[in-house]
């Protein structure tokens, strides 16, 4: 275990040599500082787990440095000492977060003492903090971040959705976006929690496979088939089943998935028997299932059955005041995973995160930030640490949508822009016309206009 670091702030440079040569008997690793600049240096380049701190320093006051300390170190406690104690300057202390107060001159004994109880305390509420965190990340609520206008709608509805008796529930979405994180917060904001969460990814096996693992199968129903075998939504009797990549899913199956939403019954392979069962069924896609629809590879009758309520995740680009969150998030996530003490990013690093369009979504994102805490031991992690594709500047002629559109030197006609415009926002939006409209900040029916004018209902 490491030994907890004390910073001594004191302009005394006996009283500070005594208590440093105490505290390192104690087993402590002791930092100093004999004025309020080089105190904030030493908060600033590395992580302090205890303060004990002057009332008067000789650039500025120990209150004002109070101040500033539980700002930026709120996890750290702080030990006031002075000589000059009164019971107005003991209370605003304790007011503004300090710990405890001590008068010079002090006992060294005592003021162990209280370090130990001060250290005590903040390990306490940190353990605290993992444990809720933990219970949060097991019931699915805290891994979900952002706090854009896009993802709070995202958040009313997950609650809405899982409190309703709503039986399916479509999550649309590019990839890396969150889709099973969405569905997991929509099983446990249910009554159905305390029920099993089942689920599968229809594009990682083949139809008849697939089938077998939803359905279930009978003895002997093919080769292999030794013994029956429950499949995903009798085990999910009771609770969620969700459907990851259903654009993936064959149309025979959709047929059989379709049977089961309207009537709850379904046979295994090799059956003759119905089994009845009680699910809610939670489909996720990144594909244009209406696309799909027109072009004959996902039936029209399970898309309308299964978009009751659809919740359409809105990708990264679209959300960049989300990134400094997502990375703070990732950080202090991959600080518990691998033991770091990694305080964030530095401001051009941010500033680079913010700007990149982010393809590969919160996913990429999570990926990026790993890769540099696996490779670094920075307090700050910089321009330097993030990925060349991340860190160079986009190509020219890149999307500019995001910061105004630019017309090119030889021209751009305009129906052809607006044209543009309303296909991206209908494609961003996944054929939601009222968001599309929102996007474009005109009315939805002045959107369907656009969409006739320009030939865009079919698409």
């Amino acid at each position: 275990m490491m030994a907890e670091r004390i910073l001594i702030v004191e302009d005394e440079k006996l009283v500070r040599w005594s208590l440093r040569e105490r505290l390192l008997k104690e087993g402590f690793e002791v930092l100093e500082a004999e004025s309020g600049q080089v105190a904030r240096g030493i908060i600033e380049e590395g992580s302090v787990d205890l303060v004990v701190l002057d009332y008067r320093l000789p650039d500025t006051t120990g209150i004002e440095l109070l101040k500033e300390i539980v700002s930026e170190i709120p996890e750290a406690p702080v030990i006031m000492m002075t000589a000059y104690s009164t019971v107005e300057t003991a209370v605003e202390a304790m007011k503004l977060g300090a710990f405890d107060y001590i008068n010079k001159p002090f006992n060294q004994d005592e003021l162990v003492h209280t370090a130990r109880k001060a250290l005590e305390m903040s390990r306490l509420k940190r353990e605290v903090r993992a444990l809720r965190r933990q219970q949060d990340e097991q019931h699915g609520r805290t891994n979900i971040v952002g706090e854009s206008v896009a993802m709070k709608d995202v958040f009313r509805l997950i609650q809405k959705v899982g409190r309703s008796a709503a039986s399916t529930v479509l999550i649309t979405g590019e990839s890396g976006t969150g889709k099973d994180l969405v569905a997991k917060a929509i099983h446990n904001a249910s009554d159905r929690a305390a029920g099993p969460f089942m689920n599968i990814t229809c594009s990682a096996l083949p139809e008849t496979l697939l089938e077998s693992e939803l359905m279930g199968h009978e003895r002997g129903a093919f080769t292999d088939a030794r013994a029956a075998k429950q499949g995903l939504f009798e085990m999910g009797n009771g609770g969620t089943v969700f459907l990851d990549e259903i654009g993936d899913m064959g149309i025979l199956l959709q047929a059989k998935l379709l049977r089961l939403l309207e009537e709850k019954t379904f046979k295994r392979v090799g059956g003759v028997k119905d089994i009845k069962v009680e699910v809610r069924v939670i489909a996720a896609t990144n594909r244009d299932l209406g696309r799909a629809v027109a072009e004959g590879r996902f039936r029209e009758d399970l898309y309308y059955r299964l978009k009751v309520i659809p919740i359409v995740l809105p990708p990264l680009r679209d959300r960049a005041e989300d990134v400094p969150l997502l990375t703070r998030h990732f950080i202090d996530q991959f600080n518990r995973e691998f033991k770091k003490r990694c305080r964030g990013v530095t401001e051009e690093a941010a500033g680079i995160l913010k700007r990149y369009p982010w393809p590969g979504n919160v996913r990429e994102l999570r990926n990026v930030i790993e890769r540099a805490m696996i490779l670094e031991d920075k307090e700050l992690l910089d321009e330097s640490d993030l990925p060349e594709e991340i860190r160079r500047p986009a190509a020219a002629g890149a999307d500019t949508t995001s910061n105004g559109f630019r017309i090119p030197d030889a021209g751009y006609p305009l129906e052809k822009m607006e044209r543009e415009m309303v296909r991206q926002a209908l494609e961003r939006s996944a054929g939601n016309q009222s968001r599309a409209a929102r996007m474009l900040s005109i009315s939805r029916d002045a959107l369907r206009y656009k969409m006739k004018k320009f030939g865009l209902q079919e698409e």
